[in-house]
């Protein structure tokens, strides 16, 4: 009688892909967190407390997904990693024409009106902003971005508009390709630099100031 021969299986081990939140963070990064968290308890959204124990967390972070967890819950100042992972919700902002459809452009109207949208408003990655004789205030301080890129086209005529934006974020104003009878600055002087988000400014503006500028510092700001 032959001996039989057995063979033993070897386990099978499987590899799953890397999520983009356990990707490893560097030391930049987490230093890039706790910049955020001192302008959160600036601004009064976290106490001395809570800071002090974000900033260990971010400090210890090893992953993306660990790192998100310290920005999460503080709207408009979540790490751009964060804003497909863990970033909080809002309802649409009211005003838009044709509803809110995330991921598609839609445009915001007025005329003889001021146009202000601020607060913890949705933010989509393109919009359009029409405005005749009235003035304009996009203030992006709290805003929930959906991309880490927004396309701004702007036509405003007879009247100011002004952009306010986050410190960490950036703009690029060189496809505004007319500005008639008034004037352009940009305050935040980060025009071409490193900022996320990016907001990048297209269109024209007859008739008045574009003003872009970091939010007010103090009690009045």
């Amino acid at each position: 009688m032959g001996e039989e021969e057995t063979t033993t299986a070897e386990p099978m081990t499987e590899t799953k892909p890397l999520s983009e939140r356990d990707l490893r963070v560097s030391d930049d990064e987490r230093e890039h967190v706790v910049g955020v968290l001192q302008k959160a308890i600036g601004r009064g959204m976290i106490d001395l407390d809570e800071f002090t124990e974000r900033t260990d967390r971010a400090l210890a972070s090893r992953t993306r997904g660990e790192l998100n967890t310290v920005l999460a819950d503080l709207a408009g100042l979540y790490h751009p990693a964060a804003a497909g992972a863990a970033a909080p919700s809002y309802a649409p902002p009211v005003g838009f024409s044709g509803g809110y459809v995330p991921g598609q452009r839609f445009e915001l109207n007025a005329k003889y009106s001021s146009l202000h949208r601020g607060g913890p408003w949705v933010v989509p990655s393109e919009m359009v902003v029409r405005n005749k004789y009235g003035s304009t205030k996009l203030d992006f301080t709290e805003a929930q971005v959906q991309s880490p890129v927004v396309h701004i086209e702007l036509d405003a005529k007879w009247g100011s508009v002004e952009i306010v934006i986050p410190e960490h974020a950036a703009v690029d104003v060189n496809a505004i390709s007319d500005v008639k009878f008034g004037s352009m600055e940009d305050k935040t002087h980060s025009n071409g630099r490193m900022g996320t988000p990016r907001y990048v400014l297209s269109g024209r503006v007859h008739g008045g100031s574009l003003v872009i500028r970091h939010p007010r510092r103090g009690l009045f700001g």
